[in-house]
């Protein structure tokens, strides 16, 4: 049996996804900047996927760009933002727990002259709003937060936050990535006062090497590719029509049945942390104190520390039964460093190489999740011994 419960890294397609993007590949092939009728058709793909996420978004069609994905659209949301509006200061905000595309922009304006605040997080991941205030100053141009941490699920207060930061300083721009969020939870940037934000297609059921950024129409930003001018010289580049009609077919597919699909994910986590505590030694790493269940996380990540027995060797113990989990985030899974976010959380120095996430798609089935426990039943106490050995 295979079992994928590694869905934060990447997503099967959709087969309607790979359908679409076969028959633009071998039939509809044509670029989109040319004139005849090969263009107009690949153009056609385009205004598709415009009109689909301006839907989905409640955004206007010239507010979506698309990207090679979600590292290039935070890059060019904080990079371009950063660029244009250095005028009216040099301050930018962020958090302790941003995925590595972030963080490390943001280390990269650093060498550059600007000056980033990091804000703490509590216990279950989540930043306060207090903190925020006190971090807003008359110079800050942009703060960037997650909408849902990859690695442990928390879903920070982005309509809070939006409104906190309009009411201090209407000039100052919101970024939120929204990679692991959208498709999971609803989210209209207009309403929540957000700015910018970023989307991946492989994390939704889509092709890899596409996403989104929606750039509110009032923002001020610079590009940074230059090229031809495409997407209204924001974001040159001939445009991957098949990328970005699959990653629209995807979209369209996930929020057809979206409440049906966010209860029944919900339904697979609470069943599989109920599993996951018959085990001793382990601890759920994010939840809400005052919801066991998952409530106010997100519906397909849990993450878990499994005292005794080190996160790589049962990754590989599960995978030998065809159970693929993950280290932690996929972006940093081959690098040895310590997770900033279960740093950051403060999970115990013991626990930081031990903890494994899991995470569910539309795809994940009960007895998926029964096997999976089974092997862990199985194996856990067997490593543990082994690791008491030597």
């Amino acid at each position: 049996m295979e079992v994928y419960l590694d869905n934060s890294a990447t997503t099967r397609a959709f087969p309607e996804v790979a359908e679409l993007m076969t028959k633009i590949m071998c039939e509809d092939y044509g670029n989109p900047s040319s004139l005849h009728m090969k263009g107009v058709q690949a153009e056609q793909y385009l205004r598709y996927a415009k009109e689909t996420f301006s839907r989905l978004l409640k955004a206007n069609e010239k507010e979506i760009f698309f990207t090679s994905g979600g590292t290039e659209s935070d890059n060019m949301a904080l990079i371009g933002c950063a660029r244009a509006n250095n005028r009216r200061g040099n301050h930018l905000i962020t958090t302790q727990v941003e995925h590595p595309a972030i963080l490390n922009t943001m280390r990269y304006l650093e060498s550059n002259g600007y000056r980033v605040t990091y804000l703490p997080v509590n216990s279950q991941g989540c930043i306060s709003t207090g903190d925020l205030q006190r971090a807003m100053t008359p110079g800050t141009i942009l703060v960037s937060i997650m909408h849902t941490n990859n690695e442990i699920g928390t879903l920070q207060p982005i309509a809070e936050a939006g409104a906190l930061i309009k009411r201090m300083n209407p000039n100052t721009l919101f970024h939120v990535d929204a990679v692991q969020g959208f498709g999971k939870a609803k989210i209209f940037p207009k309403k929540m006062g957000i700015d910018l934000l970023s989307a991946s297609g492989h994390k939704i059921h889509g092709p890899k090497g596409v996403g989104l950024l929606y750039i509110g129409e009032k923002v001020k930003i610079q590009p940074i590719l230059h090229g031809g001018g495409q997407q209204m010289n924001l974001r040159s580049g001939t445009d991957n029509v098949p990328g970005i009609a699959g990653f629209a077919k995807a979209a369209e597919l996930l929020y057809e049945h979206y409440e049906d699909d966010v209860k029944r994910l919900y339904q697979c986590k609470r069943y599989f942390m109920e599993g996951v505590r018959r085990l001793e030694g382990v601890k759920i790493n994010g939840l809400l104190p005052e919801a066991p269940d998952g409530a106010g996380t997100a519906p397909h990540i849990v993450s878990v520390s499994i005292r005794g027995v080190r996160s790589e060797v049962l990754l590989h113990a599960l995978e030998e039964d065809g159970i693929y989990v993950s280290a932690g985030s996929a972006c940093a899974a081959r690098k040895p460093q310590p997770s900033v976010t279960l740093k950051a959380i403060g999970v115990e120095r013991e626990l930081l190489d031990s903890t494994i996430r899991f995470s569910f798609s539309v795809y994940t089935t009960k007895e998926e999740i029964d096997y999976t426990l089974r092997a862990m039943y199985d194996k856990i106490p067997m490593l543990r011994k082994y690791t008491r050995r030597r």
